[in-house]
C-alpha cells in the first residue's frame, strides 16, 4: 500500500483507532482478526499471530469469533437473528465497532492475498512483517 501514500495514511489512522481507541477488549479483537485470517487467506495475516484460539473462557469472545466465522463464510447471510443474538451481550456501539472491525480487517486480508504479502522472519524479534 505504500505506493499509494494517499490511501495508506488514512487505512492506518483507522487501524489506529481500532487498536487503540476500542470500546471492544484487544483480546477479543485479536481472536476475531486471527479468524478472518483464516477465512480470507493472506499468508501475512495468518502468520501475524497464529491460529485463533480453539475454545474461549469469555463468551463475548466466543460470540464475536462465531460472527467472524459467519463474516468471512458470506456476510450476507449476517441477518437479524445472528444480530439479535449478539445484542444481548453487545451494546449497539459495540456491535457497530465489531462489524466495521471486521469490515476492515476483511479488507486489508483480502489486500494481502491479492498481492500476495508473505511474512518474512525479523532476526530481532521473530515477529512476521511484510516484505519490503
Amino acid at each position: 500500500m505504500g505506493h499509494a501514500p494517499h490511501v495508506l495514511e488514512p487505512w492506518s489512522k483507522l487501524e489506529e483507532v481500532f487498536y487503540s481507541r476500542s470500546v471492544l477488549p484487544a483480546d477479543l479483537l485479536e481472536q476475531v482478526r486471527r479468524t478472518l485470517a483464516l477465512g480470507h487467506g493472506c499468508e501475512y495475516c495468518m502468520a501475524k499471530g497464529g491460529p485463533p484460539e480453539s475454545m474461549h473462557e469469555a463468551l463475548r469472545t466466543s460470540l464475536a469469533v462465531g460472527l467472524a466465522q459467519l463474516f468471512a463464510a458470506d456476510h450476507r447471510e449476517i441477518d437479524e437473528t445472528q444480530l439479535n443474538i449478539m445484542r444481548e451481550h453487545f451494546s449497539e456501539p459495540e456491535l457497530v465497532e465489531l462489524v466495521a472491525f471486521m469490515g476492515f480487517m476483511w479488507a486489508g486480508g483480502t489486500f494481502g492475498k491479492v498481492f500476495g504479502i508473505q511474512p518474512i522472519e525479523s532476526p530481532e524479534t521473530s515477529i512476521p512483517r511484510t516484505a519490503t
